[in-house]
């Protein structure tokens, strides 16, 4: 029996593993680098164990550090959670030969599905249907679209889809790059890719002895850089026929490499057509919705596996819909920037909230900027969608931007609503669900909560005042709202402001009263689910930067820099000139303009805050 688990990972995995151990009554050990030294999940386990250094390299990807440290804490299993090492082979024989448990699949089943090119031969080997690659130097107009993907690897780095075929060289480069920088791995292969296809997948639960259950399917059609960001349980919408094939090359694929543990097989579907993409040797992200349609918990049951305990009979029966939104603390509107620091309130009530964050926490720049997983069950898909939306939608979210509006609008998307959504959805209507529609009241709102706790301390006077003024800047630009201190109190033009205090503020707007809950953190308000960020009256000139100049969007690190690019060098609008990494993402910096480059202060490797002078484009004159 299990009697401590230390968890090789952090964040929200980690969390979500210490609460069944919590509840099967095992020790919880973590392991944290020096950025998660304060980390939710450093602060809940029973005990952590500092690992060196900041970055994954120095410290979660780091197998020998993490094995010692199980050791020196007295634990005698390890659970990988999902990314960093939880599909590395070597990790696992490590915890092994260490005389410790793992809780997960063989090593030899691993080491099968880890190289996407080895997988699909043993797939097609066993009878499982695949899109067979296509030989780079062979593909021809006739076969596009193509999809350049990375040999090892997930999470969406190293993917590009290609439609022409003069951009399939520099494609294959770049992907290897990033497959090389994500991975230690810089293979890459280039297969078919399906217009319009679903990513569907299948929960697959094995043990030591021999039998495998397939638990449903899950729909991750909606992604954002091949990433997941919307899934659900079961799939809807599915061609008769296709599940029954989706479970039994499911059960194939566990059985051809002896699979035991928690695992998911992921397929392309389009029509009536399966096509193999790869198989998960680990706990997907997005497991809680299988585990909330078949009432199961699937990290229980890793630990049952894990102990060497049999499946008996047959899996539990679903039912009702489940769906999962990833709460991302990202920009969509600005080419998904991922963005940092405190996340002064988090609250999302009514549904499930898988987080590693809690109020006042720090959101850094070394790691996923996935903040939550919010999941609603509903006895239909219907309710099911509208519960989540609507839990979104009165969420308190005080911090870094997010993707919460966009997560709204695509669960309330007619294209989602009746299933016909797939991989591309975001391709088609990003513009749309990114769309501004700011609230014209909510700078008022927060002006005259200000206002009143000034007068607090002021008391008022006998005639009324000057006009006042503040201003904001927003995600839709900025704003300058004015009111009067009158002796009825503060009143604005065009509304009637029936109360004011420093935490809310009710106005009559066209005979309609609003109301407006206001919160303020240092120089950010919050009004609603507006964000503002108070602006100085006069504008500081010494701020303003020279035309053409690239700032870096987020903090980060240059992880590449155009080849042969230097100052002098001509540009053309668009072109490409300095890739940042943060959060396990990479970000293209494009130039603003056609021109010439007249200063680069970026080099491959330095670290930079958001808003750091990257590069100087002088645009050409007009002729």
């Amino acid at each position: 029996m299990i009697s401590s688990v230390l968890v090789a990972n952090r964040g929200e995995i980690a969390c979500r593993v210490f609460r069944t151990c919590r509840e099967l009554d095992i020790r919880t050990v973590a392991v944290y680098s020096d950025a998660d030294e304060n980390a939710l999940h450093t602060r809940v386990a029973d005990a952590a164990v500092r690992l060196p250094g900041a970055t994954p390299t120095e410290t979660y990807l780091r197998g020998e550090l993490i094995v010692k440290a199980a050791l020196t804490a007295g634990a005698d299993a390890v659970h990988p959670g999902y990314g960093f090492l939880s599909e590395n082979a070597d990790f696992a024989r490590a915890v092994l030969d260490a005389g410790l448990v793992w809780i997960g699949p063989p090593p030899e089943a691993i080491e099968a599905m880890a190289s996407k090119t080895r997988a699909k031969e043993l797939m097609a080997a066993a009878g499982v249907p695949l899109l067979a690659p296509l030989d780079p130097d062979a593909v021809t107009e006739a076969d596009l679209p193509v999809l350049v993907k990375a040999a090892s690897g997930g999470g969406g780095r190293g993917m590009r889809i290609v439609r022409e075929l003069t951009d399939l060289r520099g494609e294959l480069k770049a992907a290897s790059a990033e497959a090389q920088s994500a991975f230690g791995d810089g293979t890459v292969f280039v297969e078919p890719y399906v217009e319009h296809g679903r990513h569907v997948e299948v929960q697959i639960v094995a043990d030591t002895h021999g039998t495998v259950w397939a638990y449903g399917t899950r729909d991750c059609s909606l992604q954002r850089r091949h990433q997941k960001v919307i899934e659900e349980a079961p799939a809807p919408a599915l061609a008769p026929g296709v599940e029954e094939r989706l479970h039994s090359a499911a059960t194939a694929a566990a059985r051809t490499i002896t699979y035991a543990g928690a695992g998911t097989v992921e397929f392309l579907v389009s029509g009536d057509d399966v096509h193999f993409l790869e198989m998960n040797t680990r706990l997907q992200v997005e497991h809680p919705v299988t585990e909330a349609v078949f009432g199961v918990d699937l990290v229980a049951l890793q630990l049952s596996v894990a102990e060497g305990a049999r499946l008996d009979g047959d899996p539990p029966s679903p039912s009702g819909h489940a769906v999962e939104a990833r709460l991302y603390a990202e920009d969509p509107a600005q080419n998904w920037a991922p963005q940092t620091g405190t996340l002064h309130r988090l609250s999302v009530p009514g549904i499930r909230l898988d987080t590693g964050y809690e109020d006042g926490d720090t959101i850094g720049v070394h790691y996923d900027a996935m903040l939550a997983k919010a999941v609603a069950y509903a006895p239909t898909r219907a309710e099911a969608i509208r519960r989540l939306a609507g839990a979104l939608e009165r969420a308190t979210i005080h911090g870094p931007v997010t993707n919460r509006d966009l997560l709204v609008r695509s669960l309330r998307h007619e294209e989602f609503t009746t299933a016909r959504m797939d991989t591309a959805f975001y391709e088609r209507h990003l513009a749309d669900l990114t769309t501004a529609t700011p609230d014209p009241y909510a700078p008022l709102a927060a002006a005259l909560a200000d206002a009143h706790g000034r007068s607090r301390f002021g008391g008022w006077r006998n005639l009324p005042s000057q006009p006042q003024t503040k201003r904001y800047a927003s995600a839709h630009g900025e704003h300058e709202v004015h009111y009067r201190h009158t002796r009825e109190g503060l009143t604005a033009d065009g509304v009637r402001v029936l109360s004011a205090a420093a935490d809310l503020v009710v106005l009559e707007i066209d005979g309609v009263r609003r109301k407006f809950d206001v919160t303020r953190h240092e120089d950010r308000v919050y009004v609603n689910t507006t964000a503002l960020t108070v602006l100085p009256r006069f504008p500081d000139p010494a701020a303003q930067q020279a035309p053409g100049s690239l700032l870096a969007p987020m903090p980060g690190t240059v992880a590449r820099i155009a080849d042969g690019l230097t100052t002098g060098s001509a540009v053309q609008a668009g072109d490409p000139l300095i890739w940042l990494e943060a959060m396990k993402m990479e970000h293209k910096i494009t130039a603003p303009a056609t021109g010439t480059l007249t200063a680069l202060h970026a080099t491959p490797g330095q670290q930079v805050e958001v808003g750091a002078l990257l590069a100087v484009v002088q645009q050409e004159a007009p002729l």
